[in-house]
Protein backbone atom coordinates (compact mmCIF):
# COMPACT_ATOMS: atom_id res chain seq x y z
CA UNK A 1 0.00 0.00 0.00
CA UNK A 2 1.40 3.29 -0.66
CA UNK A 3 1.68 6.14 1.42
CA UNK A 4 0.46 9.76 0.89
CA UNK A 5 2.16 11.94 3.32
CA UNK A 6 -0.33 15.17 4.96
CA UNK A 7 1.91 16.51 7.51
CA UNK A 8 5.21 15.67 8.55
CA UNK A 9 4.02 13.28 11.60
CA UNK A 10 1.11 11.52 10.11
CA UNK A 11 0.15 10.02 6.75
CA UNK A 12 -3.43 9.11 4.64
CA UNK A 13 -3.15 5.49 3.32
CA UNK A 14 -3.31 5.78 -0.34
CA UNK A 15 -5.25 2.91 -2.69
CA UNK A 16 -3.02 0.96 -4.36
CA UNK A 17 -3.31 2.00 -8.37
CA UNK A 18 -5.18 -1.37 -9.35
CA UNK A 19 -8.36 -0.40 -6.69
CA UNK A 20 -8.07 3.14 -8.27
CA UNK A 21 -10.26 2.81 -11.33
CA UNK A 22 -13.03 0.80 -9.27
CA UNK A 23 -13.67 3.38 -6.45
CA UNK A 24 -14.23 6.12 -9.22
CA UNK A 25 -16.86 3.66 -10.63
CA UNK A 26 -18.18 3.15 -7.48
CA UNK A 27 -18.61 7.05 -7.56
CA UNK A 28 -19.65 7.51 -10.47
CA UNK A 29 -22.68 4.28 -9.52
CA UNK A 30 -23.11 6.16 -6.18
CA UNK A 31 -24.18 9.78 -7.67
CA UNK A 32 -26.34 8.15 -9.91
CA UNK A 33 -28.11 5.83 -7.69
CA UNK A 34 -28.50 9.22 -5.51
CA UNK A 35 -26.48 7.73 -2.73
CA UNK A 36 -26.62 9.60 1.02
CA UNK A 37 -24.30 10.39 3.47
CA UNK A 38 -27.15 10.41 5.92
CA UNK A 39 -26.76 6.50 6.66
CA UNK A 40 -23.35 7.46 8.17
CA UNK A 41 -25.09 9.55 10.84
CA UNK A 42 -28.03 7.44 11.44
CA UNK A 43 -26.84 3.41 11.65
CA UNK A 44 -29.61 1.01 11.68
CA UNK A 45 -30.90 -0.09 15.57
CA UNK A 46 -31.08 -3.33 16.02
CA UNK A 47 -34.60 -5.58 17.16
CA UNK A 48 -33.90 -7.14 19.91
CA UNK A 49 -34.52 -11.12 19.82
CA UNK A 50 -38.15 -12.09 21.18
CA UNK A 51 -39.64 -15.44 21.79
CA UNK A 52 -42.94 -14.37 21.32
CA UNK A 53 -44.75 -11.67 19.26
CA UNK A 54 -45.39 -8.44 20.86
CA UNK A 55 -48.58 -7.79 21.88
CA UNK A 56 -51.29 -6.21 19.92
CA UNK A 57 -51.76 -2.28 20.40
CA UNK A 58 -55.12 -3.23 20.08
CA UNK A 59 -55.25 -4.77 23.80
CA UNK A 60 -52.51 -2.23 25.46
CA UNK A 61 -54.10 0.19 27.99
CA UNK A 62 -54.40 3.23 26.48
CA UNK A 63 -51.78 4.71 29.06
CA UNK A 64 -49.32 2.52 27.67
CA UNK A 65 -49.79 3.26 24.25
CA UNK A 66 -49.63 7.20 24.68
CA UNK A 67 -46.59 6.57 26.64
CA UNK A 68 -44.93 4.14 23.48
CA UNK A 69 -45.88 6.63 21.25
CA UNK A 70 -44.29 9.57 23.38
CA UNK A 71 -40.74 7.72 23.75
CA UNK A 72 -40.76 7.15 19.59
CA UNK A 73 -41.24 10.95 19.43
CA UNK A 74 -38.23 11.45 21.95
CA UNK A 75 -36.16 9.25 20.99
CA UNK A 76 -32.69 10.67 19.02
CA UNK A 77 -30.83 8.89 16.75
CA UNK A 78 -26.96 7.83 17.97
CA UNK A 79 -24.16 9.87 15.86
CA UNK A 80 -21.04 8.54 14.95
CA UNK A 81 -17.98 10.61 15.67
CA UNK A 82 -16.61 11.27 12.26
CA UNK A 83 -12.67 9.96 11.86
CA UNK A 84 -10.27 9.54 8.97
CA UNK A 85 -9.91 5.69 9.89
CA UNK A 86 -13.55 6.30 8.19
CA UNK A 87 -12.48 6.42 4.75
CA UNK A 88 -10.26 5.19 2.23
CA UNK A 89 -8.38 7.88 0.32
CA UNK A 90 -7.93 7.75 -3.65
CA UNK A 91 -6.07 9.81 -5.79
CA UNK A 92 -6.28 13.45 -5.53
CA UNK A 93 -8.88 15.46 -7.28
CA UNK A 94 -7.34 19.07 -6.82
CA UNK A 95 -4.70 21.71 -5.07
CA UNK A 96 -5.90 24.71 -3.08
CA UNK A 97 -4.38 27.84 -1.68
CA UNK A 98 -4.31 25.95 1.77
CA UNK A 99 -4.93 21.90 1.45
CA UNK A 100 -5.34 19.40 -1.20
CA UNK A 101 -9.29 17.64 -1.73
CA UNK A 102 -8.97 13.52 -2.60
CA UNK A 103 -11.05 11.22 -3.73
CA UNK A 104 -12.48 8.93 -0.75
CA UNK A 105 -14.82 6.29 0.15
CA UNK A 106 -16.64 5.56 3.78
CA UNK A 107 -15.79 2.34 4.61
CA UNK A 108 -18.70 0.99 6.11
CA UNK A 109 -21.17 1.72 3.23
CA UNK A 110 -18.98 2.84 0.36
CA UNK A 111 -20.66 6.63 0.23
CA UNK A 112 -18.49 8.32 -2.28
CA UNK A 113 -17.11 11.96 -1.71
CA UNK A 114 -14.32 14.36 -1.78
CA UNK A 115 -12.21 14.63 1.20
CA UNK A 116 -10.87 18.40 1.44
CA UNK A 117 -7.97 18.76 3.75
CA UNK A 118 -6.71 21.99 5.02
CA UNK A 119 -3.63 22.16 7.92
CA UNK A 120 -4.71 24.55 10.47
CA UNK A 121 -0.59 26.08 10.93
CA UNK A 122 -1.05 27.15 6.95
CA UNK A 123 -4.83 28.66 8.10
CA UNK A 124 -3.28 30.07 11.18
CA UNK A 125 -0.24 31.88 9.46
CA UNK A 126 -2.33 33.02 6.89
CA UNK A 127 -4.96 34.22 9.58
CA UNK A 128 -7.81 33.06 7.41
CA UNK A 129 -9.45 30.71 10.88
CA UNK A 130 -12.50 33.05 10.78
CA UNK A 131 -12.85 32.38 6.52
CA UNK A 132 -12.62 28.53 7.11
CA UNK A 133 -14.77 28.76 10.12
CA UNK A 134 -17.38 30.87 7.69
CA UNK A 135 -17.29 28.47 5.44
CA UNK A 136 -17.99 25.64 6.78
CA UNK A 137 -21.17 27.38 8.77
CA UNK A 138 -22.70 28.50 5.32
CA UNK A 139 -21.78 25.61 3.13
CA UNK A 140 -23.43 22.97 5.67
CA UNK A 141 -26.65 24.37 5.53
CA UNK A 142 -27.32 24.73 1.64
CA UNK A 143 -29.09 22.24 -0.31
CA UNK A 144 -29.59 22.94 -4.22
CA UNK A 145 -28.84 20.51 -7.43
CA UNK A 146 -26.28 23.40 -8.62
CA UNK A 147 -23.80 24.13 -5.30
CA UNK A 148 -21.28 21.65 -4.00
CA UNK A 149 -23.09 19.93 -1.03
CA UNK A 150 -20.76 20.04 2.54
CA UNK A 151 -21.65 16.78 4.27
CA UNK A 152 -19.85 17.19 7.68
CA UNK A 153 -16.77 17.93 8.90
CA UNK A 154 -14.29 16.62 11.65
CA UNK A 155 -10.19 17.58 13.04
CA UNK A 156 -7.21 16.32 13.96
CA UNK A 157 -4.20 17.98 15.92
CA UNK A 158 -2.76 19.34 12.70
CA UNK A 159 -5.69 19.11 9.97
CA UNK A 160 -9.21 19.83 9.16
CA UNK A 161 -11.38 17.61 7.09
CA UNK A 162 -14.03 18.59 5.14
CA UNK A 163 -16.54 16.11 3.68
CA UNK A 164 -17.73 16.98 0.46
CA UNK A 165 -20.39 16.08 -2.80
CA UNK A 166 -18.43 14.69 -5.32
CA UNK A 167 -18.62 16.28 -8.62
CA UNK A 168 -17.77 13.26 -11.39
CA UNK A 169 -16.08 15.80 -13.62
CA UNK A 170 -14.21 18.18 -12.58
CA UNK A 171 -13.53 21.73 -12.92
CA UNK A 172 -15.49 23.65 -15.30
CA UNK A 173 -12.50 25.38 -16.26
CA UNK A 174 -10.74 23.31 -17.25
CA UNK A 175 -13.34 21.80 -19.52
CA UNK A 176 -13.58 25.37 -20.89
CA UNK A 177 -9.87 25.36 -21.42
CA UNK A 178 -10.30 22.20 -23.46
CA UNK A 179 -12.94 23.59 -26.03
CA UNK A 180 -11.79 27.38 -25.96
CA UNK A 181 -15.16 28.63 -25.95
CA UNK A 182 -18.96 26.95 -25.53
CA UNK A 183 -21.57 26.51 -28.39
CA UNK A 184 -24.21 29.06 -27.31
CA UNK A 185 -26.68 26.40 -26.14
CA UNK A 186 -24.43 25.01 -23.91
CA UNK A 187 -23.47 28.08 -22.31
CA UNK A 188 -27.30 29.08 -21.89
CA UNK A 189 -27.28 25.97 -19.87
CA UNK A 190 -24.65 26.54 -17.34
CA UNK A 191 -25.99 30.71 -16.98
CA UNK A 192 -29.18 29.58 -16.13
CA UNK A 193 -28.42 26.75 -13.77
CA UNK A 194 -26.02 29.13 -12.39
CA UNK A 195 -29.03 31.67 -12.11
CA UNK A 196 -30.69 29.03 -10.29
CA UNK A 197 -28.31 28.64 -7.51
CA UNK A 198 -27.50 32.56 -7.16
CA UNK A 199 -30.87 32.93 -6.81
CA UNK A 200 -31.04 30.24 -4.27
CA UNK A 201 -28.24 31.93 -1.93
CA UNK A 202 -29.47 34.92 -2.64
CA UNK A 203 -32.82 33.64 -0.80
CA UNK A 204 -30.82 32.64 2.07
CA UNK A 205 -29.07 35.95 1.92
CA UNK A 206 -25.72 34.47 0.96
CA UNK A 207 -23.39 36.65 -1.04
CA UNK A 208 -20.58 34.12 -2.87
CA UNK A 209 -18.30 37.07 -3.83
CA UNK A 210 -15.55 34.84 -5.93
CA UNK A 211 -17.86 33.53 -8.94
CA UNK A 212 -15.40 32.23 -11.75
CA UNK A 213 -14.95 29.05 -13.32
CA UNK A 214 -12.66 27.76 -11.24
CA UNK A 215 -15.02 27.46 -8.55
CA UNK A 216 -17.46 25.98 -10.49
CA UNK A 217 -17.99 21.90 -10.90
CA UNK A 218 -19.16 19.39 -13.51
CA UNK A 219 -21.11 16.70 -11.39
CA UNK A 220 -21.70 13.04 -13.07
CA UNK A 221 -24.72 13.95 -15.31
CA UNK A 222 -23.23 17.54 -16.67
CA UNK A 223 -24.59 19.49 -14.08
CA UNK A 224 -23.09 22.59 -12.59
CA UNK A 225 -22.27 23.03 -8.72
CA UNK A 226 -20.97 26.29 -7.23
CA UNK A 227 -18.26 25.44 -4.77
CA UNK A 228 -15.36 26.87 -2.70
CA UNK A 229 -17.24 29.27 -0.44
CA UNK A 230 -14.38 30.82 1.20
CA UNK A 231 -15.46 34.57 0.38
CA UNK A 232 -18.63 34.09 1.32
CA UNK A 233 -20.81 35.91 3.50
CA UNK A 234 -23.92 35.69 5.18
CA UNK A 235 -25.46 39.48 4.96
CA UNK A 236 -29.64 39.65 5.28
CA UNK A 237 -29.00 43.39 6.13
CA UNK A 238 -26.06 45.75 5.44
CA UNK A 239 -23.96 46.61 2.65
CA UNK A 240 -20.72 44.77 2.57
CA UNK A 241 -16.94 46.89 2.33
CA UNK A 242 -14.80 44.01 2.28
CA UNK A 243 -12.36 43.93 -1.27
CA UNK A 244 -12.33 40.73 -1.96
CA UNK A 245 -12.99 37.68 -4.88
CA UNK A 246 -10.76 37.91 -8.19
CA UNK A 247 -10.01 40.74 -9.81
CA UNK A 248 -11.18 40.00 -13.37
CA UNK A 249 -15.15 39.14 -12.08
CA UNK A 250 -14.95 42.17 -9.52
CA UNK A 251 -17.61 44.44 -9.84
CA UNK A 252 -17.46 48.55 -10.44
CA UNK A 253 -18.16 49.35 -7.05
CA UNK A 254 -15.61 46.82 -5.51
CA UNK A 255 -12.94 48.91 -7.19
CA UNK A 256 -14.58 52.47 -7.74
CA UNK A 257 -15.27 54.43 -4.45
CA UNK A 258 -16.85 57.13 -6.72
CA UNK A 259 -20.19 54.75 -7.39
CA UNK A 260 -20.48 53.51 -4.02
CA UNK A 261 -17.84 54.17 -1.66
CA UNK A 262 -16.58 50.38 -2.15
CA UNK A 263 -20.14 49.21 -0.42
CA UNK A 264 -21.87 46.26 -2.27
CA UNK A 265 -24.77 43.86 -1.93
CA UNK A 266 -25.88 40.40 -3.48
CA UNK A 267 -25.88 42.25 -6.98
CA UNK A 268 -22.01 41.84 -7.15
CA UNK A 269 -22.87 37.63 -7.77
CA UNK A 270 -25.07 39.12 -10.49
CA UNK A 271 -22.14 41.17 -12.27
CA UNK A 272 -20.25 38.25 -12.04
CA UNK A 273 -22.83 36.19 -13.70
CA UNK A 274 -21.94 38.33 -16.83
CA UNK A 275 -18.73 38.30 -16.20
CA UNK A 276 -19.34 34.59 -16.64
CA UNK A 277 -21.21 33.96 -19.48
CA UNK A 278 -19.28 36.14 -21.72
CA UNK A 279 -16.26 33.99 -20.83
CA UNK A 280 -18.52 30.98 -21.83
CA UNK A 281 -19.12 32.74 -25.41
CA UNK A 282 -15.76 34.21 -26.11
CA UNK A 283 -13.37 32.35 -24.17
CA UNK A 284 -11.48 34.86 -22.19
CA UNK A 285 -12.73 37.20 -19.38
CA UNK A 286 -13.63 40.71 -21.20
CA UNK A 287 -11.59 42.79 -18.74
CA UNK A 288 -8.57 40.27 -19.01
CA UNK A 289 -5.17 42.87 -19.65
CA UNK A 290 -2.82 44.05 -17.09
CA UNK A 291 -3.77 44.90 -13.21
CA UNK A 292 -3.65 48.42 -13.62
CA UNK A 293 -5.97 48.15 -17.23
CA UNK A 294 -8.14 45.11 -15.81
CA UNK A 295 -9.13 47.69 -13.12
CA UNK A 296 -9.44 50.80 -15.38
CA UNK A 297 -11.88 48.99 -17.63
CA UNK A 298 -13.91 47.34 -14.92
CA UNK A 299 -13.96 51.19 -13.44
CA UNK A 300 -15.63 51.78 -16.68
CA UNK A 301 -17.51 48.96 -17.42
CA UNK A 302 -15.44 49.06 -20.66
CA UNK A 303 -16.87 46.04 -22.63
CA UNK A 304 -17.34 45.16 -25.73
CA UNK A 305 -19.07 41.82 -27.18
CA UNK A 306 -17.36 40.44 -30.15
CA UNK A 307 -19.36 40.52 -33.37
CA UNK A 308 -19.64 36.77 -33.61
CA UNK A 309 -21.59 36.69 -30.23
CA UNK A 310 -25.42 36.60 -31.28
CA UNK A 311 -27.62 39.32 -30.50
CA UNK A 312 -29.93 37.61 -27.90
CA UNK A 313 -26.66 36.66 -25.67
CA UNK A 314 -24.93 39.65 -25.96
CA UNK A 315 -28.07 41.28 -25.04
CA UNK A 316 -28.47 38.55 -21.67
CA UNK A 317 -24.82 39.85 -20.79
CA UNK A 318 -25.55 43.82 -21.18
CA UNK A 319 -28.72 43.42 -19.25
CA UNK A 320 -26.99 40.90 -16.47
CA UNK A 321 -24.07 43.23 -16.10
CA UNK A 322 -26.19 46.74 -16.47
CA UNK A 323 -28.41 45.87 -13.09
Amino acid sequence: MLILPISQDTAIPLLPKSTRPTLLKTAIRNQTEKASLASIRRPAVATPPTSRPPPSSDVLPKETRAETRTVALVKQPVLKLLHLGMFEIGRPLGKGKFGRVYLAREREHGFICALKVLHKDELQQNRVEKQVQREVEIQSHLRHPNVLKLYGHFHDRKRIFLILEFAGKGELYKHLRKQNRFSETRAAQYVAQMACALRYLHSKNVIHRDIKPENILVGVHGEIKISDFGWSVHAPGDRRTTFCGTLDYLPPEMVNPKISNYAYDRRVDLWSLGVLAYEFLVGEAPFEDSAAMTHRRIARADMTVPAFVSEEATDLIERVSDF
